[in-house]
């Protein structure tokens, strides 16, 4: 994009949770510009304009159920939807050559690599997690874990609001995954996600990953690394979406330019 040129953003899931709130900050933000705002058929968002479903002015875009044929000039997707619904789209990003930022968690192993694939033809950034703060935690996971090893015992704790859908969270097997491969080993071979009965003792191999939901929570994800005697706790809280909103458009404003490829978080941010 040209220097000063407002980022053209078109909002998938635009009747959501997060698509609401990215509508609000792009409309607000002169550093971007709502190109479009997309629900699915039916939905009653659907033929308003974008800028009044969230109680602002009208901006002009009305949400639309279908993605658009053409689009004027250059536009970035920002996807916050379902598994299925995102993978619908790149067709259409592809024949378009659309970036497309993806915080759709609740991914399957193939869908992942059908989005492996799109990334050969477009610029894609993927994360379950776009707050600059949890990106950041990442990287100092992946120190202590690699200073720790199996000496401290590793678990993780993530909490939601009672509404979300997939569990455990996109962020917190990421986490794991982050854990185990700071240590050499696979996440399959070592997580646990279960523990009920008389089950025995720990292993010592092992990352146990539980969920909560319950309420509003927006987001809260905790690490422990246990010892003998001393025990660390890493903890990530988000108490608003505008973290998760902002990380969103500052990958939007990254992914314009880049040739095509999967990028995470950690390559917007310089990680």
């Amino acid at each position: 994009m040209t220097k000063g040129t407002p980022v053209n953003v078109l909002i998938k899931g635009a009747g959501g949770r997060m698509g609401s709130q990215l509508i609000s900050l792009v409309i607000k933000d002169k550093h971007f510009r709502l190109a479009g705002a997309v629900e699915v058929p039916g939905h009653p968002f659907v033929g308003k304009d974008a800028g009044e479903t969230v109680g602002l002015e009208k901006s002009g875009i009305q949400v639309s159920a279908t993605l658009p044929s053409e689009l004027e000039t250059k536009t970035i997707c920002i996807d916050f939807t379902v598994p299925e619904s995102t993978l619908a789209s790149l067709p259409w990003a592809e024949k378009n050559k659309i970036p497309l930022v993806i915080g759709t968690t609740g991914l399957t192993k193939a869908q992942l690599k059908m989005l492996n694939q799109a990334s050969e033809n477009i610029p894609v950034v993927y994360s379950p997690n776009m707050s600059i703060g949890i990106n950041m935690m990442f990287k100092v996971l992946h120190d202590v874990a690699l200073k720790l090893g199996w000496d401290y015992d590793m678990e993780i704790v993530e909490l939601h609001h009672h509404l979300k859908k997939d569990a455990p969270s996109g962020t917190a097997i990421r986490m794991a995954e982050i854990l185990a491969k700071a240590i050499d080993e696979k996440i399959e071979n070592v997580a646990v996600y279960h523990r009920e009965g008389i089950i025995g003792e720990r292993r010592k191999k092992e990352i146990g990953i539980q969920s909560v939901r319950a309420g509003d929570i927006v987001g809260e994800h905790t690490v422990y690394f246990a010892g003998i005697g001393e025990r660390l706790e890493i903890t990530h809280k988000a108490t608003s979406r505008d973290n998760f909103a902002k990380g969103a458009l500052m990958a939007a404003a990254w992914v314009a330019d880049r040739d095509p490829g999967l990028y995470d978080m950690e390559a917007v941010l310089g990680l």
